[in-house]
């Protein structure tokens, strides 16, 4: 499949703009009916929780018919460009968050996601950093993806970690770049960086040209996804950026991609989706293909309205360039409301690959047990704890992992000494269900939690 230029690709960084409008609901409610959402977030979050989310340019926060569009339409965004290394990092070791602060602190005081994009790309570096190779290169990049991480630590619902790394054609291998030549570890290098940095975010791999289930670079993000999950290598969720065109037409086995990678045991988001001529019919296809996969947690269109699009001239998005609502937009509103609602298995960060361990107090009624998944090395270990309610649902629950010694920092969980116990957002497990939480230690790490005991 013949991929998109990278030159057009490119999206610029332009100046800082005053924040919009607050949001409005988006939900009407019809006397002795269900409601029925009227607004592409509010639908989305009724199928289970999901997102329907843009790509915001700060420098646009000041147009009112942007912004009025922005929060009333989207429970979730990402910085365009705001959050790239050379938006962030301009000269080495001297960060800008202005724009990305901006751009995060609107979302957040309407109550909407964000999505990180992008910690390390081989595009969109500062000059500084596109003329390094090596070590000082490897080293550069996990203080940048540290730095930055950790400045929004808390805020980033998602983060896509590593951008663009596998080169297109049929050889389905690794994009050449100056990060690819400082070792082939560098991808799982820059994950456990923003493991440590935040580690309630999810952690992304995001790509183009990976929509067809059949082509050989879809079939290496896979493999590389597997090894990951196998080896307990921090990845949380794919990232499949979905611009199509009739070069790169929306593929009948769109759902198999998608299903394939979350049977893997990560979440699936659409993270930049755009369509030549905004095809109703494919919008469509692609949310439908996404409620039909549990895991595919949200979708986000690469822009608002045609004239903010990166090809405009395509006339990709669900609103024109005055606002209005295209034919696309109504298919997608269609597609979500006709989806039944519904509760995802959504992952949590640390979400692990098979487990080497057997649970303990195994389907108690009202209970839970754990098992841990242990990704051990010389000197250091990363254990990731799986809870799973009984036969009925769970409020809360406790971990004792008794030999959990020299736990360095720990993700999903509030801890005390070797008891581990749920944080707001992962209490609730219903009956059969799991959540996960992590924690990493420098020795042996444990490979069984002793017992689980839940409220």
């Amino acid at each position: 499949m013949q991929g998109i230029p990278l030159s057009f690709r490119r999206r610029t960084v332009l100046a800082i703009a005053a924040a919009g409008a607050l949001a409005v609901t988006g939900t009407v409610f019809l006397p002795g009916s269900a409601s029925a959402a009227t607004t592409l977030g509010a639908s989305a979050a009724e199928r289970g929780g999901r997102y329907f989310g843009t790509a915001v340019a700060a420098y646009k926060l000041s147009d009112s018919v942007y912004t009025t569009i922005l929060n009333r339409e989207f429970n979730s965004v990402t910085p365009e460009n705001e959050m790239k290394w050379d938006a962030t990092e301009p000269s080495q070791n001297s960060f800008n968050y202005s724009s990305s602060d901006q751009i995060v602190n609107q979302a957040r005081s309407r109550g909407a996601k964000v999505r990180g994009h992008a910690l390390a790309w081989h595009s969109q570096q500062p000059g500084w950093a596109a003329g390094m190779e090596g070590t000082a290169l490897r080293n550069a990049m996990i203080n940048h993806v540290t730095q930055v991480a950790t400045h929004f630590r808390g805020q980033i619902d998602s983060w896509d970690v590593v951008n663009e790394a596998f080169a297109d054609g049929s050889g389905g291998g690794r994009r050449d770049s100056n990060l690819q030549r400082t070792g082939n570890d560098w991808i799982e290098v820059a994950f456990r960086t923003a493991r440590a940095a935040d580690p309630g975010a999810k952690l992304c791999y995001n790509d183009y040209n990976t929509d067809d289930w059949t082509h050989a670079k879809t079939k290496a993000v896979y493999r590389m996804v597997q090894d990951f999950k196998q080896r307990g290598v921090p990845i949380d969720c794919v990232g499949f950026q979905s611009h199509m065109n009739q070069q790169s037409p929306y593929p009948s086995n769109y759902r198999t991609t998608l299903s394939s990678f979350a049977a893997l045991g990560v979440d699936v988001q659409i993270t930049e989706l755009d369509i030549q001529n905004a095809t109703p019919a494919w919008y469509s296809g692609v949310v439908t293909d996404c409620l039909a996969v549990a895991r595919c947690n949200g979708i986000t269109v690469w822009g608002i309205r045609d004239s903010d699009s990166w090809r405009a001239s395509q006339t990709p998005l669900l609103f024109d360039g005055s606002g209005n609502k295209k034919a696309a937009y109504n298919s997608v509103l269609t597609a979500l409301n006709n989806g039944q609602p519904q509760n995802p298995s959504s992952s949590t960060p640390g979400n692990p690959g098979p487990s080497s361990s057997s649970p303990s107090n195994p389907g108690t009624p009202g209970g839970c047990s754990a098992s841990i998944s242990l990704n051990q090395w010389n000197g250091g270990y990363v254990a990731t704890v799986t809870v799973t309610a009984g036969s009925s649902t769970i409020n809360g629950w406790t971990v004792s992992i008794p030999s959990a010694a020299n736990v360095t920092n720990a993700w999903s969980t509030t801890r005390n000494g070797t008891s581990f116990s749920n944080v707001s957002y992962n209490g609730r497990v219903n009956a059969g269900q799991s959540t996960q939480f992590g924690f990493q230690g420098t020795g042996t790490g444990p490979s069984s939690a002793s017992g689980c005991s839940a409220t």
